[in-house]
């Protein structure tokens, strides 16, 4: 089920980054007095008493002609229009500026939850003030310091109010719901058409041209597929085209929907480092992923070119190891069959459900093979397996500590576990469980 977006907007200087590093638990967005800092859109995943959702940070809003005005208007006004709660961050200590009162205006019209948040009220003396912005007529403010912490649980609580409330989709598992993500201009809309085998999506050399995800239902031999194309996402600081910023919420909301994410690179220009971004959305949420080189067509060969470049991606992609690489060409329609055969064999192995007799005694064979270290001030006993749900693949380790379990033998587990099941293509979720009586 897709994650409710939230996005904070405001003017520049304000505290938007700090109160979304508050509100994220860690120090994610650059935090400068200097106004402006913050021009490209942050995200991340807030979790607060047992609801998720995805926090869009933004650059900030004001009256005068300072650099990026445009684009950043342009990305806030595209972050109204996907999120589905915003918060308006105000500076409290400067009380209602006039860029203030050109967001509220954005605001007006907008059919949806807004929290104004008045930040830098960290002395008694200030709460007092702080009422001046009723005048904005956005409802009650929300007293927040997000320098000192202040408040920011009230405006989370206050957010979990206003969250609209999803109601279960009924996925068909036969069904194989997949997205292509990826930079601009790596054949992403290319590819969807050789897919479907048919233009129903604008294709162009321009950097960026779909601006939307678009869900397309189709057949092919029997089986049910979706797939979902999304707008490019484009190097992080570059400003240029706002519109390509914003459209990263709406991939965002693709990956949410699907179950396969088919991360598309260049053949020809190799792996950038905003390949790795783009991908990493999809990790967090344990998304079965399937590795697209295009445009092999126009890659200069040798006869051993394309295990070459697997080596590659695999040094590159570490954390991927368990993600099947197809080699394509949208434009020559060449190779596309492999993209089918990989997406049935990770949806398949995305919905796997092993036994629970036969996946404790392949943990027991690997506890046997490779005993547990001592880690943390003990030796991890793990007593009982079992698989809770799939898509992903959870299994549930009951133990004497979880606090005993070390990574590299959690991926040991794993490794063992991909030795004898199929698990291509997706991630393996274990978590490990203290079962009660043991220590």
């Amino acid at each position: 089920m897709p994650r409710t977006v939230v996005a904070i907007i405001g003017s520049p200087n304000v505290g938007k980054s700090t109160i979304f590093n508050r509100m994220i638990g860690e120090r994610h967005a650059i935090v400068d007095d200097e106004a402006g800092i913050t021009r490209d859109r942050l995200y991340a995943t807030c979790n607060w008493l047992g609801h998720s959702f995805s926090l869009i940070d933004t650059g900030g809003v004001e009256v005068k002609n300072a650099p990026f005005q445009t684009q950043i208007r342009a990305q806030v006004q595209l972050a109204i229009d996907e999120a589905d709660v915003i918060i308006f961050v105000t500076d409290g200590k400067v009380g209602i500026s006039r860029d203030d009162q050109v967001v509220a205006r954005m605001l007006y019209k907008v059919n949806k939850p807004v929290l104004l948040a008045v930040n830098k009220i960290d002395e008694n003396r200030l709460v007092a003030d702080a009422q001046e912005f009723y005048g904005l007529g956005l409802g009650e403010p929300i007293i927040v310091s997000g320098a000192h912490g202040i408040g920011i649980g009230d405006l989370l609580n206050k957010i979990v109010e206003v969250l609209p409330k999803n109601d279960e989709e009924n996925i068909d598992e036969e069904t194989i719901t997949f997205c292509m993500v990826g930079r601009p201009n790596v054949g992403k809309s290319s590819l969807v058409n050789a897919i479907l085998n048919e233009n129903r999506v604008i294709v162009s050399d321009i950097s960026g041209t779909t601006r939307d995800s678009i869900d397309t239902p189709f057949k092919k031999d029997d089986k049910n597929y979706v797939v979902i194309d999304t707008a490019g996402l484009k190097k992080r600081g570059k400003i240029y085209e706002s519109i390509d910023k914003y459209s990263a919420i709406r991939a965002l909301k693709a990956i949410e929907r699907s179950e396969i994410v088919l991360l598309v690179i260049d053949g020809k220009e190799g792996i950038l480092e905003q390949d790795k971004h783009v991908i990493q959305y999809a990790t967090d949420l344990h998304k079965a992923i399937i590795i697209v080189v295009n445009k092999w067509d126009i890659v200069d060969k040798e006869t051993n070119t394309m295990s070459d470049f697997t080596k590659t991606i695999r040094n590159e992609y570490k954390f991927l190891d368990y993600a099947p690489v197809c080699y394509v060409s949208a434009l020559k329609k060449s190779r596309i069959d492999t993209i089918f055969k990989t997406l049935e064999m990770v949806h398949e192995a995305y919905h796997t459900r092993v036994k629970t007799s036969l996946l404790n005694q392949v943990i027991q064979d690997a506890v046997m093979m490779n005993q547990t270290p001592n880690f943390n001030g003990g030796r991890l006993k793990i007593l009982y397996a079992s698989q809770v749900s799939s898509a992903p693949p959870t299994i549930v380790l009951f133990v004497n500590d979880p606090e005993y379990m070390h990574f590299s033998y959690e991926r040991y587990l794993e490794n063992r576990l991909r030795e004898t099941f199929n698990f291509d293509g997706t991630p393996i979720n274990i978590i490990c469980r203290q079962k009660r009586g043991n220590k």
